[in-house]
Formats: structure tokens, C-alpha cells, sequence
């Protein structure tokens, strides 16, 4: 644990503070109110070569690991603002370079780092499947010339901001007897689709408590070339797996981001804030429950760095991912609430930045997966006890 305060570590953490510093409360709230995507906050992250963290240096990334990555969006998330309009782009990384092929990674990578590309779309979920992600029934019929696709997904976020989307889709009918077999992940180029075939590409944008840019898809017989396909026909559901890991670890890392800024925002509001003639931050009815939060945050934070510690090793980390997941959100949420409380009234001010900032790190207990879904996992995998879905 000696590690997590490493120079390098702060270096980035500062630099990566500058690149936010330009991008006030105020800017964040103007795109609250209206539902609009950052643009220029994506452009400026991607600028500075952050969105391409994960990218080996010789595809013209940073070659960076999760570790460095997580601290980069903590720290968008510690500044105010939302990493959730470009989170995608790191932890959609891990399947493309663990499982693409080399062809596959010089076609794409350099041109993501330079900020040609945006691969900001992952499209798994399913109005039926929910999070039982093996009865999903998006299904990509081969043929002579690659694979024809026709599905209905929900939650695939950012695709009208991305030129890239990643798609699990069935290539073969689900057994019972190995329900994950069968099914297939996809890096489809969506410029080819909106040039070619517009028709197959149905997208029906959903407005949530949040500004998340999110979307339903139906794909209409959508045609893509067979070298869209990533790794062996069949597999993707042991790829994706790469992605969730660092999927986990990435967004506890954001919660861990909000956790902080929570903190600080009620501390700095105790501590000027007066009442019945003294500081609101003299009240042991305020300083407990920060206090408490605080210390629910660094916890979480260092189970943050354990798993990606284990991720960038290589090691198994499945069960460090998905405490990580659990423990950042409910902190994040004790945090949150424990901020509102400071505030009192003014909390509920879109200007204090608090509501906002609330509404977003509510996300986290649900998305990607609900805490019930960690605790079952870990209850079964870790503690040995009935599988109970």
C-alpha cells in the first residue's frame, strides 16, 4: 500500500486537476439543465492523452494501467464534474487489448489516442435480459460476407457521441447446460453503419434523473464485415469479463472521486457556514457523521487500489473488483447524503452543486451492476454458499 501516494501517482493527479480547473461548476450545470453531452470537456481530456490512459505507448497511448486510470477519473469526479461522459473509452479497453487481434489494435488504437476515434459505446443489455446477461437475444447471424445483427439493447450510452461501438450479441441458440457459450462481442464501426445502412441503426435517446446520455438501440439486420468480430466466435461472454473487472474498479474509482468532493464541499460549508453565533462545523451533529463518511471513503479507496493492484498484475481480481464496485457506492452514498444534510436547504440550490452531484453518484449502487448482484456473486464465489439465481 506504500504505493498509492507515489510521486508519479501525484504528478498525475495535479495535471489532471489543471485540465478540470477549466471546467467549472458552472459549466457542469449549464449541461445538467439542458441534457447536453461535454463536448469540450471530452475534446480537452482527450487532448491531454488521458482518455487514451490504457493504450500502450507503441499504439500511442500512455501505457498506463487501471491503477493510473482510476486516478485519472477520481479526479474528474473530485473536481465536480462526471466522468461518466467518457468512462467507457478505458474500461472498454481491456477486452480490445487482451482479446483483439493485432490487426485489429493498429487499425483502431492509434487513431482513439490521437482522438480520430471515440469508443465511448458498449451495448450489452437487454430489456429482457437485464443483468442476466447470458438470456440476452441480440443475435448476429453469419453468412458469406460477415454477420447480420438484429436486436433490441437498452443502456448503451453514448453511441451518438461514438464512431466505435463494442456489441454482444448470441451467434449461437443458448444451452442450458452452459448458458455463457455462444455468445460473441463485436467492435462495429459505426461511421460505416450511418454511411451505408441508416436504416439498420435505430436509436431512441432516454432521458434519466441525470445527464448520462443514454440511449435504447434496435439493430434492423445490420451487416458488418467478419473481422468485426473480436477473438473467437463464441467467447465473448469470457471477454467482457476483462471489461466488468476493470469496469468495477474504474467506477469505484469515480465514486471514490465523489466521495471526496462530498466531504470537502460539507467541511468547507461547516467550517464558514454560521449559526446561533458559531460555525455550523462546531456541532458534533455535524462532525460525526462527516467524520464517519470520511473514514467510509478511505476504506473503500484503499479496496480501490487493492483490485487494481490485482488487475494490472494480471492476477485473479474478480472478487477485489466487485468489493471495490460495493464499497465505493455505499460510501459514496453515505457521503453524499452526509453533504446534503450540511447543507441543509441550500443543498437543494443547483448552484451549490450539491443536487447535482448528488443525483449522479446515486448511479453507482445500480450501475453496472446492482449491489444485490455483488453481494450474490461474492456469496457464492467467494464464500462458497447456494447459488441463489
Amino acid at each position: 500500500m506504500d504505493t498509492i501516494r507515489t510521486p508519479e501517482h501525484e504528478t498525475l493527479r495535479e495535471a489532471v486537476r489543471g485540465v478540470c480547473a477549466r471546467f467549472p461548476g458552472a459549466y457542469w450545470r449549464q449541461l445538467d439543465r439542458e441534457r447536453q453531452y461535454p463536448a469540450e470537456f471530452v475534446k480537452a481530456l482527450t487532448d491531454a492523452g488521458y482518455l487514451a490512459a490504457l493504450i500502450p505507448k507503441e499504439y500511442g497511448g500512455m501505457g498506463l494501467g487501471v491503477t493510473e486510470a482510476g486516478i485519472i477519473l477520481e479526479e474528474v469526479n473530485r473536481s465536480g464534474g462526471s466522468a461518466s461522459a467518457c468512462h467507457a473509452q478505458m474500461y472498454i479497453m481491456a477486452a480490445l487489448l487482451r482479446h483483439g487481434s493485432e490487426e485489429q489494435k493498429r487499425r483502431y488504437l492509434l487513431k482513439i489516442a490521437r482522438g480520430n476515434l471515440r469508443l465511448q459505446a458498449f451495448s450489452i443489455t437487454e430489456p429482457e435480459a437485464g443483468s442476466d446477461t447470458t438470456s440476452i437475444r441480440t443475435f448476429a447471424k453469419r453468412d458469406a460476407s460477415g454477420y447480420v445483427v438484429s436486436g433490441h439493447k437498452n443502456w448503451t450510452s453514448r453511441i451518438e457521441h461514438s464512431d466505435l461501438l463494442m456489441l454482444l450479441a448470441r451467434t449461437a441458440p443458448r444451452q442450458a447446460e452452459n448458458r455463457a457459450q455462444g455468445i460473441s462481442l463485436f467492435l462495429v464501426d459505426l461511421r460505416e453503419i450511418r454511411r451505408n445502412q441508416p436504416a439498420a441503426l435505430e436509436i431512441r435517446p432516454v432521458r434519466t434523473m441525470f445527464n448520462y446520455a443514454t440511449t435504447e438501440v434496435l439493430y434492423k439486420e445490420m451487416r458488418i464485415p467478419a473481422d468485426s468480430l473480436i477473438g473467437t466466435e463464441g467467447e465473448g461472454f469470457r471477454y467482457v469479463i476483462d471489461g466488468w473487472n476493470a469496469e468495477r474498479i474504474l467506477l469505484a474509482a469515480e465514486c471514490i472521486g465523489d466521495g471526496y468532493w462530498f466531504i470537502e464541499k460539507a467541511v468547507a460549508y461547516a467550517k464558514s457556514r454560521e449559526v446561533f453565533g458559531a460555525p455550523l462545523g462546531r456541532n458534533q451533529g455535524i462532525q460525526f457523521p462527516l467524520a464517519r463518511a470520511y473514514s467510509a471513503i478511505c476504506a473503500a479507496d484503499m479496496m480501490r487500489y487493492r483490485a487494481a493492484a490485482l488487475f494490472d498484475s494480471d492476477a485473479r481480481c474478480g472478487a477485489e473488483a466487485n468489493m471495490a464496485k460495493l464499497l465505493a457506492s455505499e460510501a459514496s452514498w453515505q457521503a453524499a447524503n452526509v453533504c446534503l444534510d450540511t447543507h441543509g436547504g441550500n443543498g437543494f440550490v443547483d448552484e451549490y452543486d450539491v443536487e447535482r452531484k448528488f443525483r449522479e453518484t446515486r448511479l453507482y449502487q445500480i450501475a453496472p451492476v446492482s449491489n444485490n448482484l455483488v453481494l450474490a456473486h461474492l456469496a457464492t464465489h467467494v464464500l462458497g454458499l447456494p447459488r441463489s439465481y
